[in-house]
């Protein structure tokens, strides 16, 4: 067995943490590439609505159910008052994607069919978040995440 050198303990170790910074450089931009970005452009001015909007809503007491049929590929989106019977809704905004990057988004388009909003949609298997927005008659906007898993 040959004799271990200070040169080669200067090599391994310089290897060993250019591995390790390698990786950490390519995961800090994969993370920061996939990120969808964010949210509101100031927060301070969001909130200040925030909590009139949200009892805005609850006020409305819709419930929002979606299903989605994998083998017909469409997306279900069932809109219910709180007597049961379906709610008018107007200028529905879907946005579906991934929860953690924005390369999968999609923006389908719904019709509203047998008391159900629908719209084609494939999507692979795996959780997607559904950001949901919709107007009630009175223009009081209603809007919900959720999350829908889809079996492989």
């Amino acid at each position: 067995m040959a004799e271990i050198t200070g040169r080669k303990v200067l090599i391994f170790t310089v290897g060993a943490f250019g591995v390790i910074i390698s990786v950490n450089l390519v995961m800090a931009y994969q993370a920061v590439s996939t990120f969808p970005g964010l949210e509101v452009q100031n927060s301070y001015v969001a909130s200040q609505d925030f909590d009139a909007a949200r009892d805005a809503q609850l006020a409305l007491g819709w419930t929002m159910t979606p299903d989605y049929d994998a083998l017909e590929k469409r997306l279900y989106l069932g809109f219910k008052q709180p007597d049961g019977t379906i709610a008018q809704v107007s200028d529905l905004r879907v946005l579906v994607g991934r929860t953690t990057e924005a390369r999968e988004d999609q923006r389908p388009e719904f019709v509203f069919a047998g008391g159900v909003w629908t719209a084609p949609l494939d999507l692979a298997p795996g959780r997607w978040l559904l950001r949901v927005e919709a107007k009630s008659e009175d223009g009081t906007l209603f809007s919900q995440r959720v999350r829908l898993f889809v079996k492989g």
